[in-house]
């Protein structure tokens, strides 16, 4: 795969510490922090600390402890944030969107955890 990452990217200079943010959590190789625009009660960015573009991307190169470290942080801020449906919680929604397509707006990649509300359809209905 050919990606080049932007180390000029907002989340980069997060990561950096040029650009505070407001930090939910944060592990070896993950830092989760609070949108500056939610659209949810919840609104977590979660991002690897790593240079990777896209989920596909993050799957693909980086290390099985980069992989499962992300992983099990989604899965602390969702049990800590009391969202999870196994828990009592309501649920939630993660998103990650990728390239011009998905719309993304960083080129680093992130996940959207989103809860508190409920979030209506993800796309409309094709017709």
């Amino acid at each position: 795969m050919a990606y080049a990452y932007d180390d000029q990217n907002i989340f980069a200079k997060i990561l950096r510490g040029e650009i505070p943010n407001d930090t939910v959590m944060e592990t070896e190789h993950t830092l989760a922090f609070n949108d500056i625009a939610p659209q949810a009660p919840v609104h977590v960015l979660v991002i690897p600390k790593g240079a990777y573009v896209t989920f596909d991307h993050f799957c693909a190169e980086a290390s099985e402890a980069e992989i499962v470290d992300f992983h099990r942080t989604v899965a602390r801020i969702c049990a800590e944030t009391g969202i999870c449906p196994g828990d009592g919680g309501d649920g939630f929604r993660v998103i990650s969107n990728a390239g011009v397509d998905g719309v993304q707006e960083v080129p680093h990649y992130h996940l959207h955890i989103l809860a508190g509300r409920p979030l209506g359809r993800m796309l409309a209905r094709a017709s």
